[in-house]
C-alpha cells in the first residue's frame, strides 16, 4: 500500500490529483493522497479543501511557508502507508495516471527506494525568458533510466521517487536547509552512507514549472549556497562531491590552484554574467556553470575566512 505525497505552494493541483486518484481507484490496492499545503493562500487552500473531499484524499496545512524539507517530512510523519511515493507538485503526465502507479506497484521489491525521473517537453516554452530553465532541465536533468543507473546517488532526485516509510522516517529531509536547493543531494549521498539501494526505472512525469531566467537564476544562486554550507557539515567531502558534478570540478581546481582566478572572475564578472544570463533568451549552458563554479568558489573563499 502506498501514500502518494505531493508538496504545493500556491498552485492548482485539481487535475494532477484527481487523475492519480482515478489510477489509484482503478488500479485497486489504494491506500492515500496526502496534500502538503506550505503556507498556501485561502484561495489555494479552498481548491484544496474541495479535493479532500475525495475518497483517500487527506490535507495537511502550515499556515507558514516552511520549506520544501519540513512540508515533506509533516507529510510522511501522517502517511498510512508502507511505501510513500514523492512527487512535486508542477508534474504533467501523457495519458492516464495507472501505468505511472501500477511501474511503483510492479518495483516495490526490487528496492527500498525507486527514482521514477524527470522529463521536460520537445518544444521550447513559448515564451523565451523561459528558456534557461527548460534548457537546462532537457540537457541536465532529463536522463533514461539507464544513465540514472550507473551513478545511483547522485541522480538521485526528489521530484518523483518512491521510498520505503521506515527507511524515510531514519533518514528524513533536513530541515536546516531553509532556502531552496541542494536538500535531495544531501538525501542522496545520506542514503548512500547508509547502504540503503537505490534503483531507478523509466518512470517519468513531465516537469512543467519552468520559471523565468530571472527566477531560475535566483534559485540556483542559493542552491549554491546551500551546496557550499552542506560542504562545510558533511563528514566525508570526497564522497558527498561523488553526487555533485560541480563539486567534482571544483575540488580538481583546487588541487590546481585555480580556486582564487575563479573567485576573483566572479567579484568582476559575476553581475554583468548574471545580467547576461538573465536577458540572454538562448542563454547557453556553459556559461551558467561558470556562473555556478565561480560563485560556488566566492563562498567558499567566504567561508574560509569566517
Amino acid at each position: 500500500m502506498i501514500s502518494v505525497l505531493i508538496p504545493v505552494y500556491n498552485y492548482d493541483i485539481s487535475f494532477l490529483v484527481n487523475g492519480l486518484h482515478q489510477a489509484l481507484d482503478d488500479f485497486g490496492p489504494f491506500n492515500e493522497i496526502i496534500i502538503g499545503a506550505d503556507g498556501c493562500d485561502e484561495a489555494h487552500i479552498k481548491i484544496f479543501r474541495e479535493l479532500e473531499k475525495l475518497d483517500g484524499v487527506r490535507l495537511f496545512v502550515s499556515s507558514e511557508n516552511i520549506g520544501r524539507a519540513q512540508i515533506r517530512n509533516r507529510m510522511a510523519d501522517m502517511a498510512t502507508g508502507s511505501h510513500l511515493v514523492f512527487i512535486d507538485a508542477d508534474v504533467m503526465k501523457e495519458g492516464n495516471f495507472l501505468p505511472f502507479i501500477r511501474a511503483y506497484y510492479e518495483h516495490l521489491n526490487r528496492a527500498p527506494v525507486i527514482c521514477g525521473g524527470t522529463a521536460y517537453r520537445k518544444i521550447p516554452p513559448d515564451d523565451p525568458d523561459r528558456y534557461l530553465r527548460w534548457n537546462y532541465g532537457i540537457h541536465r536533468e532529463q536522463k533514461s533510466a539507464r544513465k540514472r543507473n550507473r551513478n545511483p546517488y547522485a541522480s538521485f532526485s526528489g521530484f518523483n521517487f518512491c521510498i520505503e516509510k521506515d527507511i524515510f522516517l531514519k533518514i528524513r529531509f533536513n530541515e536546516e536547509l531553509h532556502k531552496y536547493g541542494h536538500e535531495d543531494t544531501l538525501f542522496g549521498y545520506q542514503l548512500k552512507r547508509a547502504g540503503t539501494d537505490i534503483l531507478h526505472i523509466d518512470n517519468q512525469l513531465i516537469h512543467e514549472g519552468i520559471e523565468t531566467n530571472r527566477v531560475f537564476i535566483s534559485k540556483t544562486a542559493e542552491g549554491v549556497h546551500n551546496l557550499s554550507v552542506l560542504y562545510d557539515r558533511v563528514t566525508d567531502r570526497k564522497a558527498f562531491s561523488e553526487s555533485v558534478r560541480l563539486l567534482g570540478i571544483y575540488r580538481i581546481i583546487s588541487r590546481l590552484g585555480a580556486a582564487p582566478l575563479m573567485v576573483l572572475l566572479y567579484r568582476k564578472y559575476g553581475r554583468k554574467i548574471k545580467v547576461y544570463l538573465t536577458r540572454r533568451k538562448r542563454s547557453t549552458l556553459p556559461l551558467f556553470s561558470l556562473f555556478k563554479l565561480s560563485l560556488f568558489c566566492y563562498y567558499r573563499s567566504v567561508s574560509q575566512t569566517e
